[in-house]
């Protein structure tokens, strides 16, 4: 029996079917477009023809310090995109709606990419710049997009799960990218552009098919409840729990619903769309949200795992690995250990064991191995230095640190990647959930860029030992401030995770889901006793609330 049929009994079986999995696999793949450009760019930058054309060379006419600038900009260009991609999503999403606004991020992404690949004919730096920005407005609104979607569509007890589909994909992109940069460079000539051209074409793949699949989906009933459309929600839920709409269990959702958007218009601050801005920063209960998203964003980013995605490369020349092949192949493994790592925490330890011990766990792997990084680099300061040797002691350790590299791609593939996502698709309510999440995304991709932009010239200025210092000394804080401030809502409605933002902010990371037991919705508080819900009267009328 799976662990969520034994945390809900009273769930029918029939919730789990094809279409809730299709809108899975439609929403989750959209996490590749961040994937394929973290792993493809990094490792298409340390290919011959690439360096060649764009002048990265380090026998070319720059300096260290200029190639280090120019590089920052070549990778960091796409976050730049991914920042108002992320501003702007919660409008396209909210007035369009989710599946529309994955079409428009699709186009987005291809047109983009198109300009980028178009530089492999002409040399040009400003069509890098341009076709890396656009495609980055495309990939920054898959980041709310999708997990909204995919929360809003979730059954309670796998909401994790869903959302974790989303990051999850991530890891397919950075594990395809680094395969395909891995193969390009063995099997296509340096003499050609096509070595690095060919690999991020899966942009233009995967954005086709994406955007194909989604004819094929089914509306947010969510979303289509927040604009009115109250029939059409009814029957979109119906489908995707693949039971009649007079079910007491699709009727009990959607009181839910209804009775959370009713509440939000009593409490709402002003029409159009400066009102839900204000209620973002005036309510207590949501500034708390607010400090949760930004915290998660800020601290998950200066952790130091995600440059390790990026410049995997030069990560893995730092400690001791020698030879183009060689580093390739042990960044293609890299990807292989995070996108198991996902995986192994979506299906067995987001929902099961829950968000914040599954995140603890997480960063406690990645502060191991930052710190062991860190003491590594400044103790042996040459291992990356080309024919530099190594005392057998020193190549032991060195040979850890490639290890501990893996162990932090673990790390991060089970805590702070997760999370990220998850919490800023379910803590915010319906009215407020787009903005909350553009809000949170924005946080994302400007911290984001900081860190690409920042670490190669951080290598210079702070040394590599001095970088991983740093890192490990964000992630330890990042251990504390998820203790203490962080609450788990593993099991909750969506509904009914208002309860627990509505205590002291002193209680919500420590015990806000212990004191909230049975305050939630109609599913959490009716559902273990079916006959009470089959029993509520009038459903029609329940239907045409708000």
């Amino acid at each position: 029996m799976l662990f969520w049929q034994q945390k809900d009994r009273s769930a029918p079986k029939e919730i789990l079917n094809w279409r809730l999995w299709y809108g899975v696999l439609v929403f989750g793949l959209m996490g590749a477009a961040r994937g394929l450009d973290e792993g493809l760019i990094g490792t298409s930058a340390e290919q011959e023809p690439f360096k060649e054309l764009f002048g990265l060379k380090e026998d070319g006419p720059l300096t260290e310090k200029e190639r280090a600038d120019r590089l920052s900009n070549i990778t960091s260009m796409v976050q730049m995109g991914s920042i108002l991609g992320a501003i702007i999503a919660f409008a396209v999403v909210d007035k369009i709606g989710r599946l529309w606004a994955t079409r428009v991020l699709c186009l987005l992404w291809i047109g983009g990419i198109a300009i980028f690949l178009g530089a492999a004919n002409t040399g040009s730096l400003g069509m890098v710049y341009a076709g890396r920005f656009i495609a980055g407005v495309g990939i920054g609104q898959t980041t709310v997009v999708a997990p909204t979607y995919l929360a809003e569509t979730a059954p309670r007890f796998i909401r994790g799960l869903c959302v974790c589909a989303f990051s999850g994909s991530v890891y397919i992109g950075i594990m395809l990218a680094y395969f395909a940069s891995w193969g390009s460079h063995i099997h296509i000539s340096p003499d050609t552009e096509l070595q690095w051209v060919i690999p991020n074409l899966m942009h233009i793949y995967f954005a086709v098919i994406i955007g194909t699949l989604s004819i094929f989906a089914i509306e947010s009933p969510r979303w289509l409840v927040k604009v009115g459309k109250h029939e059409k929600a009814a029957v979109n839920l119906s489908k995707i729990r693949n039971l009649p709409a007079e079910h007491w269990y699709v009727q009990s959702e959607l009181l839910d619903i209804n009775d959370q958007l009713n509440r939000e218009r009593e409490a709402t601050l002003g029409s159009g769309w400066i009102g839900p801005i204000k209620e973002l920063i005036m309510l207590p209960s949501n500034r708390y949200r607010l400090m949760l998203s930004v915290m998660s964003q800020v601290l998950g980013q200066w952790s130091g795992a995600n440059s390790i995605t990026i410049y995997a490369p030069q990560y893995f020349e730092m400690m001791g690995t020698t030879g183009q092949n060689e580093k390739l192949f042990a960044t293609a493994i890299f990807g292989v250990v995070k996108f198991v790592s996902s995986m192994i925490c979506a299906l067995f330890l987001i929902d099961l064991v829950g968000r914040k011990r599954a995140l603890m766990s997480g960063i406690t792997l990645q502060f191991i191995a930052m710190l062991y990084m860190a003491i590594f680099l400044v103790i042996v300061t040459d291992a990356g230095d080309e024919g530099a040797t190594m005392t057998s002691s020193e190549k032991s350790a060195a040979l850890g640190a490639i290890v501990m590299i893996y162990v932090s791609g673990f790390g991060w593939a089970m805590g702070w990647n997760s999370i990220q996502y998850l919490i800023n698709s379910e803590i915010y309510p319906l009215r407020l959930r787009a903005i909350g999440g553009s809000f949170a995304m924005t946080f994302h991709f400007v911290n984001q860029y900081g860190n690409s932009k920042a670490v190669p010239e951080m290598f210079i200025s702070m040394t590599h030992g001095g970088t991983m210092w740093f890192f490990s000394v964000v992630t330890l804080m990042g251990l504390a401030w998820v203790w203490f401030c962080l609450p788990e809502l593993a099991g909750k409605s969506l509904e009914s995770i208002d309860r627990v933002f509505e205590m002291p902010w002193y209680l919500i990371g420590r015990q806000g889901k212990h004191l909230t037991e049975n305050m939630g919705g109609a599913v959490e508080n009716f559902g273990v006793d079916k006959e009470k819900m089959e029993a509520v009267e009038d459903v029609r009328e329940v239907q045409q609330r708000a």
